[in-house]
């Protein structure tokens, strides 16, 4: 069966579609079958990224390794049975179509809750969650006193994973390996910096999830989406010399995919 990648933050704008993207190509350039779902049924991003690459691959007429994209099946609805969801089934449907092909599924969540984002989460083998670099963002994991330092408690998201844990428990399925990864760091080693770090290893002992290596903020990033490019593509379009900025950033890539350790993945780009 393949290997379940969902990508979840409840909050929007955390950087989810631009990992979901990288995620997907550096399992695509390393020779994995990497299938891809987008359950922001109204903005679409990872969506639109994908299309975003194909229209460009074929423009300038060369072939860039990527996901295996689709967007969820309709399904009538007189063809559920009494009590079905008709989310449930879309995305039951289409995780059947892409499991006998793909090596990886990849689920790029939306940034709120919704009744696909749960159903999706308790679908996933391996959960990666980036998170800004913001006591704001880090509200959605956990409740913190006014001095950033005391873990006060659990907040909405850290308790929707805890829900989807339960349900894959009751199914007899294997936990969640859930990995937090800060992203848009800034490059001072400035006192939130530091006390988002702590704060986030004492509330993953606490929850239980790993931290991964994170991304500094980069306008690379923002540039390469219209054309549904990724850090990895960059020599495939003529880039000859990549800058400081690009080698740190595609390093960091490299050692995000090395710490979330996905079964037959060695990382080699």
């Amino acid at each position: 069966m393949a290997h379940i990648i969902v990508v979840g933050n409840e909050k929007g704008g955390a950087g989810k579609s631009t990992l979901s993207m990288h995620i997907a190509t550096a399992l695509a350039r390393m020779g994995h079958k990497v299938g891809a779902l987008d359950l922001d049924l109204r903005q679409k991003s990872f969506g639109n990224y994908v299309a975003n690459r194909r229209k460009f691959s074929e423009k300038a007429g060369i072939e860039l390794p990527g996901p295996d994209y689709h967007d969820l099946p309709e399904i009538a609805q007189d063809a559920l049975q009494p009590g079905e969801n008709i989310y449930d089934q879309r995305l039951s449907a289409a995780v059947s179509m892409l499991e006998p092909d793909n090596d990886f599924i990849l689920i790029d969540c939306p940034g709120s809750h919704t009744r696909l984002s749960q159903v999706a989460h308790s679908l996933a083998d391996t959960l990666v969650t980036p998170l800004n670099d913001s006591f704001v963002d880090f509200d959605l994991l956990a409740k913190i006193d006014e001095d950033g330092e005391k873990i006060l408690g659990p907040s909405v998201y850290s308790e929707m994973v805890w829900n989807a844990r339960q349900l894959r428990a009751q199914a007899g399925l294997k936990p969640i390996d859930w990995i937090v990864m800060r992203n848009r760091m800034g490059a001072q080693q400035m006192v939130n910096k530091e006390k988002m770090g702590k704060a986030l290893d004492k509330l993953a002992k606490r929850i239980g999830f790993r931290v991964a290596p994170g991304f500094n903020e980069r306008v690379v990033f923002r540039e390469l989406f219209p054309r549904g490019l990724t850090l990895l593509d960059l020599r495939d379009i003529g880039v000859k010399q990549l800058n400081i900025s690009n080698v740190a950033a595609r390093q960091e890539l490299r050692e995000l995919i090395k710490a979330i350790n996905l079964p037959g993945v060695s990382v080699d780009f």
